[in-house]
């Protein structure tokens, strides 16, 4: 997207709030929390690594202002500030961002029925109503109970509380979370909200517990302390709160003192539009932020959710969809982003690409958050680039992503690099990986990756296989191999009839009308996509009980959802005996098919490693030639060992 950015370097006024720019990082649980439920120093380094990138504004995420009944589900420490023991920890994070010179803000929550019982001590979570929870529509939570006035009234209080002791350590604002129908939107909603007292019924029932939130709010922090609003403007569920009604609730709110708005959709039922993977648009809540934008007097809109680059982000604000633009992942995989784009070097940004596997998928389960195209996140203070003691002899074998990143961290750290690849192009399987529907955007990270070890003069030499002989010959100080793995074909289902999955990704072969793939794993059942999406009669035979079971959850979600416009089905519980001449024979069962793709895992291409073994004196392995797994590890690897050379 070819687009002058201007708008988005502007400074920007929210209230007495001022901002640099127009680029702020909106909350998110990271599950850094100590054992205490406090500031970590791993916070602090997250947090100031984004601040020091060029984002005006830093938003801390998951503070919940009610003990063990206020916190979500994920099964780890979560941050919380209901007790004055907690300010110290905030003030210390608080003085780190603006030591950075960008403003802090922190968000404050509370689950309510959206939670577990490892969360709640085995008590019934408490909700506007009696209500139960499905996670995504399929995976049920414990059933919640209704609050009574007085519990009504003491959260409310909570909420006060806990926004003092934010002032009192120095945030700038405060966010108040109604949005992803935690507490306050259970409230507001009708999905979740059946009472009949003042707090429920009509439009001006359901607001009444965050407009009193807000009033006792700002009877503790003072009519000139800024606050903004996570609003629910969508929850994208039959009988939720609809864009229509948000609209008006935007207004009362602003009415209330309310200066910001951060715009939120969907509810525990429809998670899998909270943190949206590449299979939804980018930019894909521009609609409902115009919307949301036009009924408002004076308050600022804030726009997040697929919006990763920066030309996108400056035509919502020339077309007025929103004021500022809240960049989440994409300030994970490169915290400075901001100061790129103010530095015009836009193709410099290591970009997001949804893939939620290092960030909403380990954080579900209560795993710290890092991500898949940058290493060092959650791992600041150890992964800091320190310049090599003496610049060495490097030679990298494989150019995957392994690879890639092994040659730019070692060149960074100022060694001589060669990186041989026996194919035409640099990127290995991400380049298969990024075939099939909605996967496009790994192509961004390739490219950045080699123009990352072009611009270090990393010495790259395609079409160049190598053996062992050819590597000890050039005397080399240390060798990484990044040798891949390839495709799993076991013997017994060896046949002229049958192709890989990275067979028909890389288009090298014709494939026919009706297809039969062995294998319902992620490359499986991409790959059944991918020629179904051609107009091909596709049938997935997998072993397992269930297919997609290595598969992103929310991406996984998606992809279900896009099954009914396919000629394509999933057959679980099939084990495949035999590939004949005119398809697969599993016990009595014969699959007719024209062709049969196998998606049976991959086997590591060890050979080079193994030849290596006791010749050199710093002889790494990364990748899939070590074990072959996903993205993830590979770059991760190739992070790790280039600090150790």
């Amino acid at each position: 997207m070819n687009v002058a950015i201007n708008k988005l370097l502007e400074p920007i006024s929210i209230g007495p709030l001022k901002l640099l720019n127009r680029i702020g990082m909106p909350p998110m649980t990271m599950c850094y929390a100590n054992e205490n439920d406090g500031v970590s120093r791993q916070h602090i380094n997250y947090y100031r690594e984004r601040a020091a990138g060029g984002a005006a504004m830093i938003m801390v995420g998951g503070v919940t202002v009610e003990g063990e009944m206020g916190k979500l589900f994920c099964p780890s420490p979560l941050l919380r500030l209901d007790d004055n023991k907690y300010v110290a920890g905030f003030n210390r994070l608080v003085e780190a961002i603006h030591d950075q010179g960008s403003k802090a803000v922190i968000q404050l929550y509370n689950s309510g029925r959206q939670t577990t019982p490892e969360k709640t001590g085995g008590k019934p979570p408490l909700s506007a109503s009696d209500c139960s929870t499905k996670l995504m529509g399929v995976l049920p939570m414990q059933d919640a109970r209704a609050m009574s006035i007085d519990e009504i009234e003491q959260l409310e209080d909570a909420y006060a509380a806990a926004a003092l002791r934010a002032k009192t350590a120095g945030f700038d604002a405060v966010l108040i979370d109604g949005g992803a129908g935690y507490c306050i939107a259970q409230f507001m909603s009708p999905f979740t909200n059946k009472r009949d007292d003042q707090y429920g019924g009509d439009l001006e029932g359901r607001m009444r517990f965050p407009l009193n939130i807000i009033s006792k709010v700002k009877e503790q922090v003072g009519d000139d302390y800024p606050l903004f609003f996570d609003l629910p403007a969508d929850e994208l569920v039959e009988g939720g709160i609809r864009i229509e009604e948000s609209t008006v609730m935007a207004q009362m709110l602003e009415k209330a003192g309310i200066l910001a708005f951060r715009l939120h959709v969907a509810v525990y039922e429809t998670y899998q539009y909270v943190v949206p993977p590449a299979a939804v648009p980018r930019g894909v809540h521009a609609e409902l932020a115009q919307k949301i934008k036009k009924g408002l007097k004076s308050a600022k809109v804030m726009l997040g959710h697929r919006i990763n680059d920066p030309g996108l982000a400056e035509e919502l604000l020339q077309q007025d969809v929103a004021d500022i633009i809240l960049l989440g992942r994409p300030l994970l995989a490169d915290p400075e982003f901001p100061r790129k784009v103010a530095q015009g070097r836009i193709d410099d940004i290591r970009r997001c690409i949804a893939c939620n596997t290092g960030c909403a998928a380990r954080i579900v389960m209560g795993i710290p958050a890092t991500c898949t195209v940058n290493p060092s996140v959650g791992k600041e203070e150890e992964y800091q680039l320190v310049p090599a003691q003496r610049a060495k002899k490097v030679l990298i074998v494989g150019g995957g992503v392994a690879g890639l990143e092994a040659a730019r961290v070692s060149a960074l750290r100022g060694h001589r690099v060669t990186l041989y690849e026996k194919n035409d192009r640099l990127g290995g399987q991400a380049n298969l990986a990024a075939v099939p529907p909605t996967k496009e955007e790994i192509l961004h990270l390739v490219a950045w990756l080699t123009r990352q070890v072009k611009q270090l003069g990393v010495d790259i030499r395609l079409e160049k296989e190598v053996d062992a002989q050819e590597i000890l010959a050039e005397n080399p100080d240390a060798v990484i191999v990044a040798t891949g793995a390839l495709p799993s074909v076991p013997v017994q289902l060896t046949a002229q009839k049958a192709v890989t999955a990275w067979d028909v990704l890389s288009g090298s072969v014709e494939v026919g009308q009706n297809v039969i793939v062995v294998g319902g794993g992620q490359v499986g059942i991409e790959t059944a996509e991918y020629l179904a999406t051609q107009g091909k009669k596709v049938t997935v035979l997998e072993a397992l009980s269930e297919v997609g079971l290595d598969m992103e959850l929310f991406s996984k979600v998606f992809f279900y959802s896009r099954l009914g416009s396919l000629d394509l089905e999933l057959v679980t519980g099939v084990q495949v005996d035999k590939i004949e001449s005119n398809g697969v024979q599993a016990g009595e069962n014969h699959y007719p098919a024209d062709t049969v793709v196998l998606a049976l895992g991959q086997e590591p291409c060890a050979g080079l490693a193994s030849a290596l073994e006791g010749q050199i004196n710093e002889l790494y392995v990364v990748g899939d030639c070590l074990q072959a797994r996903k993205m993830l590890p590979a770059i991760h690897e190739g992070a790790r060992v280039a600090r150790l050379v």
